[in-house]
């Protein structure tokens, strides 16, 4: 197993990695709507804000070897199931080859966030 870490997404926010690479899949934690100096977003809008966590999946899966194109699996935790429509569709421009996904609304996030994102994908 080898941690992956990368200063172009945002720095995490507690004891663990931005993701770690094993030979058979890359496990990224989840990303907040933050930039690499780890400034949570201002903008109310859900698409930038899901933009912003997709690029920081992007560039540490980049970092790892890989690509959004190799995700086979993400995990999307929304803090209000409002912004489902809003999420998707950004979502779906960056993610288009459509891995398995699930979506959950909780009651609150690291640091404020309204929307946080994590995959699985192949090395």
């Amino acid at each position: 197993m080898t941690p992956i870490f990368t200063k172009l997404a945002a720095p995490i926010v507690g004891p663990y990695s931005q993701a770690i690479l094993t030979p058979h899949a890359i496990y990224c934690s989840g990303q907040l709507p933050a930039d690499s100096s780890g400034n949570l977003s201002t903008s109310s809008s859900m698409a930038s804000k899901t933009a912003a966590c997709i690029k920081n999946l992007s560039v540490i899966l980049t970092e790892a070897g890989s690509s959004l194109e190799k995700i086979v699996k993400v995990q999307i935790f929304l803090t209000d199931m409002k912004d489902f429509t809003k999420m998707n569709e950004e979502y779906e421009k960056w993610i288009r080859h459509k891995p398995a996904r699930s979506c959950v609304a909780v009651k609150e996030l690291p640091k404020g966030a309204s929307i946080e994102i994590e995959c699985v994908a192949l090395p």
